[in-house]
C-alpha cells in the first residue's frame, strides 16, 4: 500500500507512557500509520534512531511498542555500519518510516554520508508515509531551532527541504524555542514556517500543510511569518484533537 499523495506527519509527539512497556505508540503515530491505508496485513513500520546515535535501548523500546501496536517492525541503523544491505530498498519496502528525536545536526550529517536523504525523498514520493518527532520533524523542513550544538539553542538551516518551510518543535515546553524562532524568522535566517507544541503534529500532503493534529488537550500549532514591519507575526491554527 502507499499513500495517495506524498505524506508527512511532522510532530512534537507520537509516543506516550506505556502500560506493559516504558513507552507506547501515541495517537499521532497511530494516525500516521492509518494514513498509509494498509489493509489485510500488519503495516510495515521502520524506526530510524540516527538522531539518538542508534541507541540499542531505544531500538529495543521501539520493537516493544510496535509489537504491542500490531505493526510489522524493522529499523534502519547507521552506527557502526548500516544494518541493511541496501538502504533505499529497505525504505521503499515500508508503509511508514518513523524518525526519532535527538540531534538533528547529527542526523543530517549521517544521512548525507550514507545517502539516506535521497532514499527518503524517493520513498516519500512513492507513497511511504514519513513521520517523526522533534529531530524527526525538523529534518523534512528547511530548518528550525535545535539543541544539537549545546543547551543554548541555535538555528539549523540545512534540513532536507522536502517542505519549503521552517519548523519550530517543543514550542510550549522549552523556554528558548518561541523567542528564537521568532527572531530567526524576523531576520530571515529562516523562512516562514509552522511550530508545534508538545503533542501536536503537522500533516502535509505534498508540500501543503493541510491539518494540525493533536494528541494532547490544549496543545497548539502556529504559523509564523515575517510581517511588513520586519517583526515576526504568529497566528494560531485550528487543531484537530485525536481521541486518546
Amino acid at each position: 500500500m502507499a499513500a495517495e499523495t506524498p505524506t508527512i506527519l511532522a510532530t512534537s509527539g507520537g509516543v506516550v507512557s506505556g502500560v506493559r512497556s516504558h513507552w507506547s505508540v501515541g495517537p499521532l503515530t497511530h494516525h500516521a500509520v492509518e494514513l498509509a491505508g494498509v489493509t489485510g496485513r500488519a503495516p510495515r513500520v521502520c524506526f530510524v534512531g540516527t538522531a539518538s546515535g542508534d541507541a540499542s535501548s531505544l531500538t529495543a523500546g521501539f520493537y516493544d511498542m510496535a509489537i504491542e501496536a500490531g505493526f510489522a517492525p524493522s529499523h534502519l541503523r547507521l552506527f557502526t555500519m548500516p544494518n541493511v544491505p541496501d538502504i533505499r530498498e529497505h525504505l521503499l519496502a515500508q508503509d511508514v518510516v518513523w524518525v526519532f528525536g535527538g540531534s538533528v545536526a547529527g542526523l543530517l550529517a549521517m544521512w548525507e554520508l550514507h545517502g539516506v536523504g535521497e532514499a527518503m525523498r524517493e520513498a516519500w514520493q512513492t507513497g511511504v508515509v514519513l513521520t517523526g518527532v522533534s529531530a524527526g520533524s525538523l529534518c523534512w523542513h528547511v530548518g528550525g531551532t535545535t539543541d544539537s550544538f549545546g543547551p543554548d539553542l541555535r538555528p539549523i538551516t540545512n534540513g532536507l527541504g522536502f517542505l519549503p518551510y521552517s519548523n519550530g518543535v517543543h514550542y510550549d515546553s522549552e523556554d528558548q524555542r518561541r523567542p528564537l524562532y521568532h527572531r530567526l524568522i524576523a531576520d530571515q535566517t529562516l523562512p516562514a514556517g509552522y511550530a508545534t507544541d508538545d503533542g501536536v503534529g503537522l500533516l502535509y500532503r505534498g508540500t501543503e500543510m493541510v491539518e494540525a493534529i493533536a494528541e494532547r488537550d490544549r496543545a497548539g500549532a502556529y504559523w509564523v511569518e515575517r510581517g511588513a514591519d520586519g517583526a515576526a507575526v504568529e497566528t494560531a491554527l485550528d487543531v484537530t484533537r485525536l481521541p486518546g
